[in-house]
């Protein structure tokens, strides 16, 4: 999944891909590279990010979105509110990612069960702006399942099937950096409840901690690929469905890597 930030305020790549035309030449190199979904985001959920007004977003988004499935491009939309995910797709999405799982607008799940498309939902406490202060955990793994199945129940209750979900552990999102490296070691607990997972760990701020220099100073956010691509790698051999990238090519490596390795491993135990 290739990410499509629509934004003037991404941390990742600082509006780089603000205008439609500048979005629609960064998607179809993104799938040009590797990527099978193009995820389109007209809001930052960057720390301390501020919400832009509905009609902004829908400004930012639609028109892209639009472009990109005339093309035959799968899209996925980012964003967590009902009316944006139901004009996404009119226009053509297939996929509704959201960050809040339904928390932020619960009309949402409405919209995933009346359109029957995909849905991720991601673990959230709170938006940009609080969401730092809600990093409270006993156990990092067990409380993110435990409230990603509540999510599971809410979006039963709404009418959504059960193949239409996904999960997403919410790396980055309430999450001070030691509390994500749990989740990736331990992914395969929440695989088993049973549901395909999204790892959305690319460019994270954990990953500019982990790459610190001599000095401290974290790694700048376009100096995270390397690192994004063997979390890429460790997530495909994992059995996670989709990883979420802003550089595609070198995670489109690595998982092909990882498809051979774990293919190659299957084939020798098959033999024994």
């Amino acid at each position: 999944m290739g990410v499509v930030n629509v934004t003037p305020d991404s941390f990742s790549d600082g509006g780089e891909w603000f205008t439609p035309d500048a979005a629609l030449r960064h998607g179809l190199s993104l799938i040009a590279e590797g990527a099978d979904i193009l995820d389109v985001g007209g809001e930052s959920t960057r720390p301390g990010a501020e919400r832009v007004p509905e009609g902004e977003e829908l400004r930012r988004v639609i028109p892209v979105i639009r472009e990109f499935t005339a093309r035959g491009v799968p899209v996925s939309v980012d964003t967590t509110r009902a009316a944006v995910a139901q004009a996404a797709v009119e226009a053509g999405a297939v996929i509704i990612n959201d960050v809040s799982g339904g928390l932020a607008d619960p009309e949402i799940h409405q919209v995933v069960a009346r359109t029957g498309v995909v849905y991720v939902a991601m673990h959230w406490r709170g938006h940009a702006d609080v969401m730092d202060r809600l990093a409270h955990y006993d156990d990092v793994v067990t409380d993110v399942r435990t409230e990603l199945a509540q999510r599971v129940t809410e979006l039963r209750a709404a009418g959504v099937a059960d193949h239409q979900i996904v999960l997403d552990p919410g790396l980055g999102f309430a999450k001070p950096g030691s509390a994500n490296w749990p989740l990736l070691a331990r992914l395969d607990e929440l695989l088993a409840d049973g549901f395909p997972v999204l790892v959305g760990a690319s460019r994270k701020r954990f990953l500019g901690h982990l790459l610190a220099g001599a000095d401290g100073q974290p790694a700048a956010p376009l100096e995270r690929d390397r690192a994004t691509a063997a979390i890429s790698a460790l997530a495909a051999a994992a059995g996670a469905w989709c990883v979420r990238v802003h550089e595609a090519q070198g995670t489109a490596d690595a998982v092909r890597v990882a498809s051979a390795w774990t293919g190659a491993r299957n084939v020798g135990e098959d033999a024994r």
